[in-house]
């Protein structure tokens, strides 16, 4: 074989060699496509139908403050499919309207609805170690910041005064009456870690043992409100806290804190 045709034979083998990488890379090319258009499918279609749940709930509850008995009930209506229900909280004109479960651990309800059902949204979960009837203690409540402003996707909007002047006060039922709560701060904080001294744990503060810690948690909060409410909290006034993510800086959480009205 000459030079000239060895050059040719080596050029037509490269040329097929670069046609056969160009077509691997083509067929792969769709198959990440076709893979990206049934998970963008899928998610679409587990999205739709856990935001449904959420509406058919939130449908059933429809809280009407002054039929106290009815809304009562239907706790415990709800208690017998599923003992972890607690209450329901609302913030009339938001999307805040769901409700309130509590776990063995502050992990489980990340990703279940209040059915014991996997669900993208979660649940809006009381901290397991709040507890409910006790007039001194921190009532510490998480939720998703969700794009579509779902479950506790509007806390952010308390970021604004003009905003929270419109919306200060929460229902929250239990399955033995309702209460009103009096939004009195919010700021944005982050979970800080272990290591990390004279910083102000506030997802800490559930239980108080006495005035002096209760006074020195809403000093903390006072320090750090985005603005000032005009108000404040009085011990023995309990205290409940929603708690969500807030992504201006790393572990950020945006806090609205809220005291009980008696």
């Amino acid at each position: 074989m000459g030079k000239h045709e060895a050059k040719r034979t080596k050029k037509k083998d490269k040329s097929i060699t670069r046609k056969k990488i160009s077509k691997m890379i083509f067929v792969i090319c769709i198959i990440i496509f076709v893979c990206a258009g049934i998970y963008i499918g899928y998610n679409f279609i587990i999205t739709s139908r856990d935001k449904k749940d959420i509406k058919t709930i939130q449908e059933y509850m429809d809280i009407v403050p002054t039929k106290v008995d009815e809304q009562v009930e239907k706790i415990r209506e709800m208690q017998k499919n599923n003992k972890d229900i607690k209450a329901w909280i609302k913030i009339d004109d938001t999307k805040i309207d769901y409700p309130v479960v509590q776990g063995e651990d502050n992990e489980y309800y990340l990703t279940h609805s209040y059915k014991n059902e996997k669900n993208k949204y979660g649940s809006i979960f009381l901290k397991s170690q709040s507890i409910i009837n006790n007039s001194n203690s921190n009532l510490i409540l998480y939720g998703h910041n969700m794009k579509d402003g779902e479950m506790f996707g509007q806390l952010l909007n308390y970021a604004k005064k003009d905003y929270y002047e419109k919306h200060k006060t929460i229902t929250f039922v239990t399955d033995e009456e309702v209460r009103e709560y009096e939004i009195f701060a919010a700021f944005k904080s982050r979970v800080f870690y272990k290591k990390e001294k004279n910083v102000f744990r506030f997802y800490d503060g559930i239980n108080f043992e006495n005035e002096e810690e209760y006074n020195s948690y809403i000093e903390n909060v006072k320090k750090i409100q985005l603005y000032d409410t005009g108000t404040t909290a009085e011990f023995g006034e309990q205290l409940l806290t929603m708690i969500t993510c807030e992504y201006s800086q790393k572990n950020g959480r945006m806090v609205v804190v809220a005291k009980r009205i008696k």
